[in-house]
């Protein structure tokens, strides 16, 4: 404990900690305290380019070395006990990489802790408690309520460091809902952008636990589908995202790919609609505007079929053996759209078509 409570130790401004795949970071520190036999260091989380909401929190660990023999410490890792402190969430559902009871701390990062102390304190049994002040509102804003993450964030990661790769970080933190359906025994699952899928899909009466948010990568999350062992997808959304998927675009923001006006002209095209519809179409504002047009030709069934190929295009752009069906709402709630395939995996989870 001496080592612990050097009066020099306030004095550090940085630290050198090890990667999980080689090499070392070093890492500023904004603070350091001591009381009585606890000392706590705090560093700022540096976010890099990802859309993190946890960019500029303050993060802390404080540590204290335990006068106990190892036969009377419970829960102990090589003689660490790893604690989450104020705002570190605790995990309540199965399906995830930490266990239910435990707190959100990521197979990672919890061997990297672990290493970093035994590194310092081989001999020793440490408690060590990590805290994050600001966690449980941030994580408000987080997949974890959903998660049956309570409390707080959680602590993430797989390398130690933040790459520029905001895509790649934001499909790993939606594809944990994956994981979770299956372990709360979903083979058949919903895909839906947001927010606005979601609680329409339960007021459909889909079990909340089999619905699972995409935002725009729908095609990275159909791959983490079809990876995990999912037996059967619907596609859940607006039809404004929908029908680019219908039009094989599985990136849904608008920076990337729009289409939305030609894929429906094409289509009411295909239904033998005159040329003054069609080009009525292309200069809609809005894909939602589209609807009360459609209906005054009589053409709603175009809706089905768009949805019919947007389960069609998902199967090619898989090219496995699954079972994908679609459905589409409107900005009211409406659904204006659905194949065979959603009605019948629907039925299976409860939607009453």
């Amino acid at each position: 404990m001496k080592r612990l409570l050097d009066p020099k130790i306030s004095s550090i401004c940085a630290v050198t900690v090890d990667l999980p795949q080689g090499g070392t970071i070093k890492i500023p520190i904004k603070s350091i305290t001591v009381k009585g036999e606890v000392v706590t260091a705090e560093v700022i989380k540096c976010g890099g380019d990802d859309p993190d909401i946890t960019n500029g929190a303050t993060v802390g660990a404080s540590v204290e070395i335990l006068k106990v023999s190892s036969e009377e410490i419970t829960g102990e890792d090589n003689g660490v006990i790893l604690l989450g402190g104020r705002g570190v969430g605790k995990v309540t559902k199965p399906g995830l990489s930490v266990p239910v009871g435990e707190p959100a701390i990521n197979p990672v990062p919890r061997k990297m802790i672990i290493h970093e102390v035994k590194k310092l304190l081989p001999k020793n049994r440490v408690k060590v408690t990590i805290s994050v002040p600001e966690g449980e509102t941030l994580a408000k804003k987080t997949f974890n309520p959903r998660l049956g993450i309570i409390g707080g964030i959680s602590i993430l990661g797989t390398t130690g460091i933040v790459r520029p790769m905001s895509e790649e970080a934001y499909v790993d933190s939606l594809t944990p809902q994956i994981d979770q359906a299956i372990a709360l025994g979903h083979d058949i699952i919903v895909l839906t952008p947001g927010g606005m899928g979601e609680k329409k899909a339960i007021e459909l009466g889909i079990p909340r636990e089999a619905i699972v948010q995409t935002s725009n990568f729908v095609g990275a999350m159909l791959e983490e589908s079809a990876k995990k062992g999912i037996r059967g997808i619907i596609l859940f959304g607006h039809i404004g995202k929908i029908i680019k998927v219908a039009g094989g675009i599985f990136h849904t923001h608008s920076k990337i790919a729009d289409g939305r006006r030609e894929i429906l002209a094409a289509h009411v095209a295909g239904v033998n609609a005159s040329p003054a519809l069609i080009r009525e179409i292309m200069e809609l504002n809005t894909i939602d505007a589209s609807i009360d047009l459609i209906k005054s030709h009589g053409l709603q069934e175009v809706y089905n079929t768009i949805a019919g190929w947007a389960s069609k295009r998902s199967l090619e752009f898989l090219g496995e053996e699954l079972r994908i069906g679609t459905a589409m709402y409107s900005l009211k709630g409406e659904i204006i759209g659905y194949d065979a395939e959603a009605a019948t995996l629907g039925r299976e989870l409860g939607w009453q078509v």
